[in-house]
């Protein structure tokens, strides 16, 4: 960590160089997106949301990528090819891998959903691409999509009915990139199980909202839950933390709350970054939350350095109380995740 360059009082992510306070005040929303400009070359990415005005465009997240000739989209899992999208791997894959994980696992809704209180696994489904480009990113390999390995929907519905499993998990990155091939898998997982997996999300919310909801209503069916990655309230904080706005997340997450009122369905998350996403922070993405529904399942996550905020340190214990009392103001149901971070 460094002093900020600005106030010079309050310390800061050598990625920023400015403190949290700097940053929310901070004039030049442009330059707070470059910075991830030039942090997406090395993996080959965008370095934000291509615009071409002859370009063919992708409606699958907020993003809506317009892609001229031989051009990738922002999450690099699609190109225009002859003014056709075509993805990296043939219909019926997906940049993915898929492992069992025992229940009670460490999902961020294990604190109350259904599937942590059964016997048996949860199929974790990690798709590689992300909408978002979190500085903090603490499943980074998800970039790597030169490297990544392929699974077909038959393999993946195959493992989802296999006789110990009770969850499925639909995760990266994030599943929105590949979200009509997730949807898909989770369809037929659920008509061949009679409804008896619990088909689950965590993403970051930023998926066309028709998509989100055949998502959330897949969950409902099956007695899943839709996970949002809440990752800061102030626009200016969520430009410098992910590369992007959080308008359309906390569009969806409005929706299906709204949508899905009086059901324990849409919960979210949020990373408590040192120093970065502090008490004030999450006093407006609970405030925000409980104009909504204050019995909404809100976490509360320790951070642990991880990807291009690697000089930080694991959450303060006093940032995660601060951060857990705020919470509490505005809403009745708050978890603390991840405390065996905790170093003090």
């Amino acid at each position: 960590m460094i002093d900020c360059i600005q106030c010079g009082s309050r310390p800061a992510a050598a990625c920023f160089t400015l403190c949290v306070d700097c940053l929310r005040a901070y004039p030049h929303q442009d330059n707070l997106v470059q910075l991830h400009t030039h942090a997406r070359e090395k993996y080959g990415l965008k370095g934000r949301p291509p615009d071409s005005e002859d370009g063919v465009q992708c409606t699958c997240c907020v993003n809506r990528c317009r892609m001229g000739e031989g051009e990738w989209g922002y999450c690099g899992i699609r190109i225009n090819r002859g003014g056709r999208l075509t993805e990296r791997v043939p219909a019926g894959s997906a940049l993915a891998h898929a492992y069992l994980d025992r229940l009670p696992t460490n999902c961020c809704a294990a604190w109350f959903c259904k599937g942590s209180r059964e016997q048996g696994h949860n199929l974790a489904v990690f798709f590689y691409g992300c909408s978002f480009d979190c500085f903090f990113c603490q499943n980074a390999e998800h970039k790597y999509l030169e490297e990544a390995p392929r699974m077909t929907g038959d393999e993946l519905v195959e493992k989802a009915l296999g006789p110990t499993v009770r969850c499925v998990c639909f995760f990266g990155g994030t599943p929105e990139p590949q979200l009509p091939f997730a949807l898909r898998v989770a369809e037929r997982i659920t008509e061949r199980s009679g409804g008896s997996r619990h088909i689950c999300w965590e993403w970051n919310g930023t998926a066309d909202p028709r998509l989100a909801v055949k998502a959330a209503e897949l969950s409902r069916k099956t007695g899943g839950t839709v996970k949002f990655d809440l990752k800061a309230f102030t626009p200016n904080l969520h430009l410098a933390l992910c590369g992007t706005d959080n308008r359309r997340t906390l569009e969806n997450f409005r929706m299906l709350v709204e949508l899905y009122a009086g059901e324990e369905l849409v919960t979210a998350v949020t990373l408590l970054v040192p120093y970065y996403v502090d008490a004030g922070e999450v006093e407006l993405l609970a405030s925000f939350i409980a104009e909504i529904d204050t019995g909404t399942p809100y976490s509360l996550l320790v951070f642990h350095p991880d990807f291009l905020m690697g000089d930080l340190p694991v959450t303060p214990r006093v940032q995660v109380n601060d951060c857990y009392e705020a919470a509490r103001t505005y809403l009745n149901r708050v978890n603390v995740g991840n405390r065996q971070l905790l170093l003090d």
